[in-house]
């Protein structure tokens, strides 16, 4: 059975669907959709923290799936703008799971990601898939992968 690792950056998915769809992504129906392609070894889901019942909602619907979840302090700037990035968290588990699994499931639209799946794939041999907005996927992104799933209504709530 192919084992599979999955790694969700939550922030881009949410808004990336938000803004697109209007709408939330169905974390549960992505999970049935990968476990009928094999074994689901790992699955994280990177986050932000703050202190609302919404969030705390979501982050344990997103645990009784399956995944683990791993938050990140909420921080707010003097200017007023938020910073709560996880890109080199993502990288070094993903650089850390590769050599154990045979496909890399990343969700998120972000270019940054494009070097980091064409290094894991030419490193160990590991399939690499993405799940996106197609219009707010960067290029090299999907380029990068072997995979590009475009998130439709059918992953959306």
């Amino acid at each position: 059975m192919k084992k599979i690792a999955v790694f969700v950056d939550v922030q881009n998915i949410y808004y990336t669907t938000r803004d697109v769809f209007a709408k939330q992504f169905n974390y549960r129906m992505l999970w049935q959709e990968l476990l009928a392609q094999g074994d689901i070894v790992t699955a994280k889901a990177y986050a932000i923290q703050r202190s609302d019942d919404q969030q705390h909602k979501f982050q344990k619907a997103l645990k009784h799936i399956g995944f683990d979840v791993k938050l990140k302090p909420f921080i707010q700037r003097r200017d007023g703008s938020a910073k709560g990035d996880w890109d080199v968290g993502i990288t070094i588990d993903i650089m850390e799971t590769a050599p154990d699994v045979d496909c890399i499931i990343l969700l998120s639209g972000d270019g940054d990601f494009d070097l980091l799946l064409r290094k894991v794939r030419e490193k160990y041999g590991v399939t690499t898939e993405v799940y996106s907005v197609a219009s707010l996927t960067a290029k090299s992104l999907i380029d990068a992968v072997d995979i590009h799933h475009k998130i439709e209504q059918s992953l959306l709530m």
